[in-house]
């Protein structure tokens, strides 16, 4: 069997879909037919740039600005998708962010903050996809999460207690709607090249570096290759999965 990605006629959603990975991966959804509507919560420059980026795909992209931390900015995007007749055949929950700080220093602010858009926005955008695919009864839903949530970094206890949370969110949300047709799953990046760890100090970067078996950090592209896989009909049996894209990590 030879596998291609085409997506054509099915639409995806993407949080956090104009940098750094979550560009990757809307890039890689329009270069393989799909309609996008990608997120971002405000980097109003980075947004046009990317906008600027992707004029070949102007019909299949649209880009929304809100905080899917904020739940009732994300039930207020989905009434309007709605109402504008889109039908969602693929959510990829990519929204995060860092803040980062050792606990006994770490502000109640950051802590809640990481919660509410890395694990929060998970579930919201979730919950109304999952509304909205069931009565298509087909559907799939890809958080992207991290081994931070698994092997714990230092100064990062918020990241990491999100990022659990996002598998165990995914493990149980997947046996909510196999029967639907619907499978969740997680992607878990490694050090990959982005903004995202661009603030690492160098000595940290290289111990980072020091710790990947592969001796690099990831590119964006390899992560998106991967979310594709798990939204094609080829991976209609895989889910409640977390796949690891780290170099060995």
């Amino acid at each position: 069997m030879t596998t291609t990605f085409n997506f054509t006629g099915r639409t995806a959603i993407v949080t956090g879909g104009t940098r750094g990975i979550g560009a990757a991966i809307t890039l890689a959804l329009l270069k393989a037919g799909a309609a996008v509507h990608a997120t971002y919560a405000g980097n109003e420059a980075a947004a046009a740039a990317f906008q600027a980026a992707c004029a070949e795909f102007a019909g299949r992209l649209t880009l929304h600005r809100f905080d899917v931390g904020d739940y009732a900015a994300v039930e207020h995007f989905y009434k309007g998708i709605e109402a504008a007749g889109v039908k969602p055949d693929i959510l990829v929950n990519n929204a995060g962010i860092r803040r980062d700080g050792v606990v006994g220093m770490l502000s109640r602010d950051d802590w809640q903050k990481v919660l509410d858009t890395n694990l929060g926005g998970t579930y919201a955008m979730s919950k109304f996809a999952v509304q909205l695919m069931m009565r298509n009864r087909s559907g799939r839903i890809i958080s992207i999460t991290s081994p931070s949530g698994k092997l714990g970094f230092e100064g990062q206890a918020n990241y990491a207690a999100a990022k659990a949370g996002q598998v165990a969110f995914t493990r149980s949300l997947s046996k909510e709607v196999a029967r639907r047709g619907i499978t969740v799953n997680c992607v878990s990046p490694g050090f990959i090249e982005t903004d995202f760890i661009a603030d690492l100090p160098a000595e940290t970067a290289a111990a980072y570096r020091a710790m990947v078996p592969m001796k690099r950090f990831g590119k964006a592209e390899e992560v998106a290759s991967s979310v594709l896989f798990l939204a094609s009909a080829e991976a209609a049996y895989i889910t409640g999965a977390t796949l690891e894209i780290t170099g060995g990590l």
